[in-house]
């Protein structure tokens, strides 16, 4: 079934629905953030949930996609509700609604990520190390603030750039 492996991007009216989930790697102060050649900004490991699949699936394979490394989910971190309007040649100027289920990640021991990843329009995507007062642009921008120190319980956070 074709249908069981698309991405849960669903038209709404003149916009979209986005389902996604993120990873959380952190280690020594630092969070990996993948960037790629067609965007000057980072964003977080993940992508993309596909239909059929949870979002603890989608983010392990996720993480394998982008990293060639197979982790395990720590716990659910954040979820995050978030309004914007799309940037890409397919959706330039609509307004997408994404909900992403953030998850920190175990990291091995060994852990030494390789990324030969592209994106949707064959952007050469690339794996970097930032700390919160990394000058460059990231996304999720909480990810500053709120991902170095995990709460006891799940964060709800609410983005709207209409």
């Amino acid at each position: 079934m074709a249908a069981q492996n698309k991405d849960m991007t669903v038209p709404c009216g003149n916009g979209l629905i986005n389902i996604r989930a993120g990873a959380i790697i952190a280690k020594d102060g630092k969070i990996l953030m993948v960037g790629n050649d067609n965007a000057d900004h980072l964003y977080s490991v993940g992508g993309r949930v596909k239909f059929g699949e949870t979002a603890e699936e989608a983010i392990r394979r996720e993480v394998f996609e982008e990293t060639g490394v197979k982790m395990e989910i720590d716990r659910l971190g954040f979820v995050h509700e978030n309004c914007f309007y799309g940037d890409s040649a397919a959706n330039k100027g609509k307004l997408i609604y994404e909900i992403s289920f953030y998850f920190y990640m175990k990291i091995p021991d060994d852990f030494s990520p390789v990324c030969t990843s592209c994106t949707d329009f064959d952007g050469k995507e690339h794996l970097e190390w930032v700390t919160p007062d990394t000058e460059t642009t990231i996304y999720p921008e909480f990810f500053r603030e709120y991902a170095l120190s995990p709460a006891d319980g799940v964060r709800h956070m609410v983005t709207d750039e209409r």
